[in-house]
């Protein structure tokens, strides 16, 4: 199996129309990596203040040609548009951040995982109500959780669990970062 590479596009502090980039930018991202053949899974996905926007969205990309495309998106893109949402606004230039990274193992340790059974919901008759499928994973250490309900094994459940967990972690990591940059920044004046 292929390496993952995750993607993570943010529009940081900007406004609904930085927003309205995160799901365009997205959009032509996906679209790219389904043309190289590519798999691409979303992991998660913020909702934005406007209808059809995005605060910030993680994708997976697996296949041969990820590393290159993640390195062709990586940084900020400038996608220079009138506001829809501000007629008489005279900006056009909005910024986003894209983000790659790689899970790597030694980020946490499985003692750092509590794993949590729980009845999914949504459709699937009696096997839903029976079974306790849905997997909560939580990271002890920060207290951040997931839950994954998306197949019918426990097992499988576990396993997308701890993976989306490592993701928040490393979402939640690189957010840090740059807090901790703009701060250093924000010190200079």
């Amino acid at each position: 199996m292929k390496e993952k590479v995750y993607l993570q596009i943010t529009s940081g502090r900007g406004p609904a129309e930085c927003c309205r980039v995160v799901a365009l930018v997205l959009e032509r991202i996906v679209r790219q990596a389904q043309a190289s053949g590519l798999k691409v899974e979303m992991i998660e996905r913020e909702v934005g203040p406007v209808n059809r926007t995005l605060l910030s969205a993680t994708i997976a990309l697996q296949g041969a040609a990820s590393g290159e495309l993640a390195d062709e998106w990586e940084g900020t893109v400038q996608w220079i548009a009138q506001s829809p949402y501000r007629i008489y606004h005279k900006r056009k230039n909005w910024f986003v951040g894209v983000h790659s990274f790689v899970l790597s193992e030694s980020q946490a340790t499985e003692r750092d995982f509590r794993y949590e059974t729980l009845r999914a919901s949504g459709p699937g008759g009696q096997h839903v109500n029976k079974t306790e499928s849905a997997v909560r994973a939580v990271h002890i250490p920060s207290g951040m959780s997931v839950v994954a309900s998306d197949q019918r094994s426990q097992w499988q459940n576990k396993k997308l669990a701890t993976e989306r967990l490592l993701v928040k972690l490393s979402s939640w990591t690189m957010e840090q970062a740059m807090i901790q940059a703009q701060e250093n920044w924000s010190n200079h004046n």
